[in-house]
């Protein structure tokens, strides 16, 4: 299970391999996505808070980058954050998920991206439930649902 300090060890020293590299073109993304998701996964952008669905909803299933479909997170790790955004505490591997310093707009943060296709998610902040301490605070258009179950909202 990863921790913060494995988070910012990975960040500083360098990622794991993904088990598969996506690379395209810009035009080749853009066909791909809404201009939205492409805005967010692409130029590092942020939807607004408490702007989908996807914060409230908890079924079983898994979670996939939108942009190659590598999944990424279980429901299982889903939670309740109230921040607006959906919230997880473990990717589904270690090596989906990569770790870079972000010192943007006046903060220190650990922005994450999609190992695979280097798609921009959200952040992971040290502030999450236990056992691992840890939020994945991620955009919801950056994410597709798989698997889902019937529906369930708090």
């Amino acid at each position: 299970m990863l921790n913060w300090s494995n988070v910012i060890h990975l960040a500083h020293t360098g990622n794991p391999s993904p088990d598969r590299a996506i690379i395209k073109s810009t035009e080749e993304w853009k066909r791909l996505l809404s201009a939205e998701q492409y805005r967010i996964t692409r130029l590092k952008g942020t939807e607004h808070a408490h702007s989908s669905p996807m914060c409230n909803l908890f079924v079983p299933g898994l979670y996939a980058c939108v942009c190659c479909g590598t999944v990424l997170f279980d429901s299982t790790g889903k939670f309740p954050s109230q921040t607006g955004w959906p919230s997880f505490t473990q990717p589904v591997k270690p090596n989906v998920i990569a770790y870079h310093d972000d010192n943007a707009h006046g903060m220190r943060r650990i922005e994450t991206t999609c190992n695979a296709c280097e798609a921009h998610l959200g952040h992971v902040f040290p502030d999450g439930p236990a056992p691992s301490g840890l939020r994945y605070c991620i955009n919801a258009l950056s994410l597709v649902m798989l698997e889902q179950g019937p529906v369930e909202t708090l």
